[in-house]
């Protein structure tokens, strides 16, 4: 372990503590998806991609890096393995240590050097199967367009799973403690210097209780020690490199430069000389979200004030920036939580607590919208993803040992299926045998509106939910297959994008089915963002065409699952999105609805 440690402190500016977590979340990852495949794999039934290039960040250059390759290995795959130019070290070292614990050489090959050069010719590739990406939104969608129209040998597009950035915020009310408001911030906006994916990047607090928060905060900040990341008593190290600084203090330069309030601890500006890549932890006070145009990766906080009136207003504005990683809320009210926690478009929300440090699958970590793909890296879904072809009870084997603990809350999940069993109940009377059998067995795989408590520290509820994705658009050259799309999408809770061409035989369809049918003249040519999947049926030539138009599309990547005339296998994982909710149920001052008990 004290390689690993020394070279992460060294390498990629860890503080003691950092790299000590980090080690640990390396080998989580490599024990869950072991366990995960010895459980319930089997070679037979459950066969790989074929090589499968794993693209990681610097700022987690053991943990990320491990977790990709360990999936990609145990699904079955070789690795191409191309670490961050900045930390190529460290993912020697963990090679290193794969071949040695019996991994053969030829199953994982290291490829470190320049995105531009090597990571170019390496997802340029043809017979590059499969793509993981950690990194920012702009080269996933770089990503997006090399491999789009790129099929593997059972004429399927390629997929390409990416995490990306985050414009994460934080919403405190008056109800919350302030002295607990303050120490969950600063570790989760200054912790690692600010260079997590999940760092908290706004704090939204309101205007009652903003002052207060803003002096314990300012003080809490002062108290940070700052320098080399070697000495045990530093908490903030340096950025990754010269040119992330320069890109930090720029953006702090631009927001003095308009009038805006910015606070840096004297203690940290006079310790900002000393040699190296250092930024001072920064707190900028916004009038609004909107202000933010881009994700500032380091030890940045930003700021706004709202009144309490506001609060939806202040969800729709978060919502907005189209970044769907963490979210945090901070509150004693019961009512607010609720609020925040259905209203929040997150991979990962938290409850009064802070917002990093998500433990693998206890957490399961991964955003929606323009902070990634999905499926969650450390969680149930992430391995099926690694795979050209598996059974079709296989979600089902992955909740499996979970359910055997704890069952699943399905209440959800039967309102969701009312609009199903409409058009179950419809093809049956129109004579569609087939139709409302695979209705039926759609009914049964789907896992949509089910929700999980997964296992974690006493004080700590966490809750892993299966929403639908909202929109699908459905591309199918025969009704038949355009029918089981919408058994498909309908069985996941979301809406069917048809082509206005449908429009007659839509209308032939129950008004509750309807219900969840949008007509659109060029679904293509729209920059819908609510669009979040897409499935075809059909030939290779159309498919391709198809990929490389969706690539194309502003906003989110929107994966295509391909299936070929006829068949009904969809797997519906891909139409549904992942949320996980941390709460801590111990946190300071108890609840204040216990306040009203007389």
């Amino acid at each position: 372990m004290q390689p690993l440690l020394g070279l992460l402190m060294r390498e990629a500016g860890k503080s003691a503590s950092n790299a000590v977590a980090e080690v640990r979340e390396a080998v989580d990852f490599l024990r869950y998806y072991a366990a995960q495949v010895q459980s319930t794999f089997d070679n037979p039934t459950h066969l790989p991609l074929g090589p499968v290039a794993c693209i990681s960040p610097w700022n987690f250059p053991l943990a990320i890096f491990m977790g990709q390759v360990a999936a990609a290995l145990v699904a079955g795959n070789p690795v191409l393995a191309k670490p961050a130019e900045q930390t190529p070290l460290i993912a020697a070292e963990a090679v290193r240590l794969l071949w040695q614990a019996g991994v053969p050489r030829e199953a994982v090959q290291l490829l470190p050097g320049q995105g531009e050069t090597v990571g170019a010719r390496l997802i340029g590739d043809a017979r590059v199967m499969g793509v993981m990406f950690t990194g920012s939104t702009e080269v996933a969608r770089i990503l997006q367009r090399t491999v789009a129209g790129r099929l593997d040998t059972a004429g399927r597009p390629i997929p390409l799973i990416a995490e990306t950035g985050g414009q994460n915020a934080m919403i405190v009310d008056s109800s919350a403690l302030v002295e607990q408001v303050v120490g969950d911030a600063v570790s989760s906006a200054f912790d690692s210097a600010g260079q997590r994916c999940s760092a908290l990047r706004v704090l939204c607090v309101q205007e009652e209780a903003a002052d207060r928060v803003v002096e314990m905060l300012q003080g809490a900040m002062g108290e940070l020690r700052m320098g080399n990341p070697g000495a045990l008593r530093v908490d903030v190290g340096p950025v990754i490199d010269a040119e992330a600084q320069a890109g930090i203090i720029r953006h702090i330069e631009n927001f003095k430069a308009k009038g805006h309030r910015v606070f840096q601890h004297p203690n940290h500006v006079s310790a900002a000389g000393i040699q190296g890549t250092f930024v001072p932890p920064t707190l900028i006070e916004l009038n609004h979200i909107g202000e933010l145009e881009r994700e500032v990766f380091g030890p940045v906080l930003h700021l706004v004030r709202y009144a309490r009136d506001d609060l939806d207003r202040l969800l729709d504005q978060i919502n907005a920036t189209g970044y769907g990683l963490t979210q945090g809320v901070h509150t004693r009210i019961d009512e607010t939580i609720a609020r925040v926690v259905n209203r929040a478009h997150a991979g990962n929300v938290y409850v009064n607590r802070n917002m990093v440090g998500a433990v693998v699958g206890v957490q399961p970590f991964g955003g929606e919208g323009l902070s990634g793909t999905g499926p969650k890296a450390g969680g149930p879904l992430y391995l099926l993803r690694l795979l050209s072809q598996r059974p079709g009870n296989a979600v089902a084997q992955a909740f499996e040992h979970i359910d055997n603990v704890s069952p699943p809350d399905r209440t959800e999940q039967q309102r969701l299926h009312t609009r199903l069993s409409a058009l179950a109940r419809w093809a049956q009377t129109a004579g569609r045998e087939a139709l409302a059998a695979t209705c039926r067995r759609f009914g049964d795989e789907a896992q949509s509106g089910t929700a999980r408590l997964l296992p974690g520290p006493t004080g700590e509820r966490n809750t892993y939910t299966l929403l639908p994705r909202s929109k699908v658009l459905c591309h199918a050259s025969q009704m038949g297959d355009a029918l089981t799309q919408l058994a498909a999408v309908l069985a996941c809770g979301g809406t069917a994008v048809w082509p206005a061409a449908l429009a007659s035989a839509a209308a032939t369809l129950p008004q509750e089915v309807q219900a969840s049918i949008e007509l659109q003249t060029d679904p293509l040519a729209s920059a819908d963002p609510a669009i979040a999947a897409c499935l075809y049926h059909g030939g290779s030539d159309a498919l391709r065409a198809l990929c490389q138009a969706i690539a194309q599309r502003p906003g989110a990547i929107v994966s295509v699952t391909a299936l070929p005339e006829g068949s009904a296998e969809v797997p519906l994982e891909r139409l549904v999105t992942e949320r996980a909710v941390s709460i801590n149920t111990a946190a300071a001052g108890g609840n204040a609805s216990l306040m009203t008990i007389g």
